[in-house]
């Protein structure tokens, strides 16, 4: 069963892989986009904390490394499906009828996007890191196998709140888009992964990063650069993931019949 499941999962994982490529070249353009957003975040970060010293624990050294990994890990920190445009195209009813979990499918989909994204942008941009000045290595050794645990609980974090937020999207009955944006916006503001949370005024930091949005970008991102206390961290983040899961799976039971409105 096992085995069945992992071959359906990459199978899935690398039709949407190749599925970019009937896009041709445009995708490239948001790589672009991608770049020049970080150089400028960089740029900033220089201008704003130059000769600050160390401010709220964070050296500049560690908010430019933290910058630019985060924008190597950019989708793995955001952990977006394609749930959202399923739900409002009506083929999550086609989705239903699959030999496969709507989780599985989504997860792979997902995981297979990421393939042209790592290769094409985010191993040029490890690459640039010396053009760019900035030191891509993490803190230690230990603090990069930690990173790596850290990023799968993130996204374990993520992939919860997505079906969280689809299963709203349903009970709600049309406020697709609605949702969507506020899922994002919220997701920019508290997750850390645009602007270290400890760099945030009035202590808002500390009180959101007990929040899951953190759990998905910022904890991760925290041990790489060694700012923040591995094991409290990686334990907030199997707790929420452990406390998401069932939330997620309930609100999908209790809406099933509810996605008729999208097609079904």
């Amino acid at each position: 069963m096992l085995g069945v499941a992992l071959r359906r999962f990459g199978v899935t994982a690398m039709l949407a892989a190749t599925s970019q490529l009937v896009e041709g070249p445009l995708f490239l353009i948001g790589y672009a986009l991608r770049l020049a957003r970080v150089a400028v975040l960089l740029s900033l970060w220089r201008l704003l904390l130059h000769g600050q010293g160390s401010v709220s624990g964070l050296t500049l050294r560690s908010v430019l490394t933290y910058t630019l990994i985060a924008e190597v890990f950019a989708e793995q920190l955001a952990v977006r499906t394609g749930l959202q445009h399923a739900l409002w195209e009506g083929t999550i009813a086609t989705r239903m009828l699959q030999p496969m979990g709507l989780v599985g499918q989504f997860a792979s989909d997902m995981c297979g996007r990421w393939c042209f994204g790592l290769l094409l942008f985010s191993l040029p941009l490890l690459a640039c890191s010396s053009p760019l000045a900035v030191d891509p290595a993490p803190a230690s050794p230990v603090a990069a196998g930690l990173f790596v645990v850290s990023l799968a609980l993130g996204i374990s974090v993520g992939l919860a709140l997505e079906f969280i937020f689809g299963g709203l999207v349903v009970a709600s009955d049309g406020a697709v888009w609605l949702i969507d944006r506020t899922r994002t916006a919220l997701g920019t503001v508290l997750s850390g992964a645009l602007v270290p949370l400890a760099l945030l005024p009035w202590g808002l930091g500390t009180l959101f990063g007990w929040l899951p949005f953190a759990q998905v970008a910022s904890a991760p991102l925290r041990i790489y650069t060694g700012t923040g206390a591995a094991g409290q961290l990686l334990a907030a983040q199997a707790g929420w993931s452990v406390a998401l899961w069932p939330l997620a799976h309930w609100i999908w039971r209790a809406n099933r019949e509810r996605l008729a409105a999208y097609g079904g």
